[in-house]
């Protein structure tokens, strides 16, 4: 006999969050109790998006009817600042798994310095575990309370992390270069900046001053031994709806060599589902992830030997925050990691 967990998703009219109840919806071991939104109660999801995987399920409700002891878990779609006003209510009555970064970063100060002063329950940001389920599967499979990673981390993290801790790469000047469609600035997004009648645009934002850069610097420097973190990173909006791709450039360390690297991305790939190396004859394109929970890796030459060049690619919506969150899920539920994401 399946287990099943009665499920609430508060903010399931966002980007992320319809992405999450789609893939809640085809979830064996769930069954989805409550849909909350701050805008479209008294709504279901087929009128927002006439999609089958939105139908038979709860009308929407304002988040704030939600009710922790009515389900096992709850994902919190919220933005920034939002999502800790929910958590302050609902830590130790539920499972939580937060998509937000208000409790991704260990340090206050540091969120408050990129976040600002929003936190109702900062006294809990050590109770939640980041949810990498590729570095971090232990922990998260016996946690209760996740923070789900940014997307831009996500693709940046996944292939650095094994190289870092294998000190084949150094780590005093790194460069990403970093590619999203326009679904990761979220709903609000103004469609005016990258489409104007036949034309589309492009163009890099918050150079080496984004968000993230706090929980990639935080995330790398856990593994880094005797040497300083020190990245450049250039991300940029395209005029695509969904999809991100990362390029990082490194210096290897000395006696490395990209066959080194090769051989350590591959076995990163045999203990994790959704990691897939590309080799030179294959494409990692934005059509390649899309709608997958992969994160796909290829590895490039240099005109330098000692240099290398990583394209990292995820689709921003799913690995890089709904699909990770089922993963997290998953894991804490005890079930297989896969269930629902291939």
């Amino acid at each position: 006999m399946k287990n099943i967990f009665n499920v609430a998703v508060l903010g399931s009219t966002g980007y992320v969050g319809m992405e999450l109840v789609k893939i809640l919806s085809k979830h064996e071991n769930i069954n989805i109790n409550f849909l909350g939104s701050e805008t479209k109660q008294g709504k279901f999801l087929t009128n927002i998006e006439n999609n089958k995987e939105y139908n038979n399920l709860p009308i929407l409700q304002d988040n704030n009817n939600f009710e922790p002891s009515s389900a096992d878990y709850v994902f919190i779609a919220l933005p920034h600042g939002v999502s800790n006003k929910y958590v302050k209510k609902f830590f130790n009555k539920i499972n939580i798994i937060d998509l937000s970064a208000d409790f991704r970063l260990d340090d206050f100060n540091v969120f408050k310095k990129y976040y600002g002063d929003i936190h109702e329950c900062k006294e809990l940001i050590s109770e939640f575990v980041y949810g990498l389920v590729e570095i971090n599967r232990k922990k998260i499979s016996k946690s209760k309370n996740f923070a789900v990673p940014g997307c831009y981390p996500t693709s940046i993290l996944l292939p650095l992390i094994p190289l870092i801790k294998n000190n084949l790469i150094q780590t005093d000047n790194i460069i990403i270069d970093s590619k999203s469609g326009f679904s990761g600035a979220g709903k609000k997004f103004d469609l005016n900046q990258i489409k104007s009648n036949d034309n589309l645009n492009f163009y890099n934002y918050n150079t080496n001053n984004h968000r993230h850069i706090s929980e990639i610097k935080q995330e790398l420097s856990k593994y880094i031994i005797n040497q300083k973190i020190n990245f450049s990173f250039n991300p940029h909006i395209l005029p695509n709806f969904r999809g991100m791709i990362s390029t990082i450039y490194c210096d290897l360390n000395n006696n490395i060599n990209k066959k080194n690297i090769i051989e350590e991305l591959k076995n990163f790939e045999k203990n994790n589902t959704f990691i897939k190396y590309i080799e030179d004859n294959e494409k990692l394109d934005f059509f390649s992830i899309q709608n997958t929970n992969y994160c796909k890796i290829k590895i490039f030459d240099h005109h330098s030997d000692d240099k290398i060049i990583i394209v990292s690619g995820i689709d921003n919506l799913i690995k890089g925050a709904s699909g990770q969150a089922v993963q997290c899920f998953n894991l804490s539920a005890g079930l297989e990691e896969t269930t629902a994401l291939l």
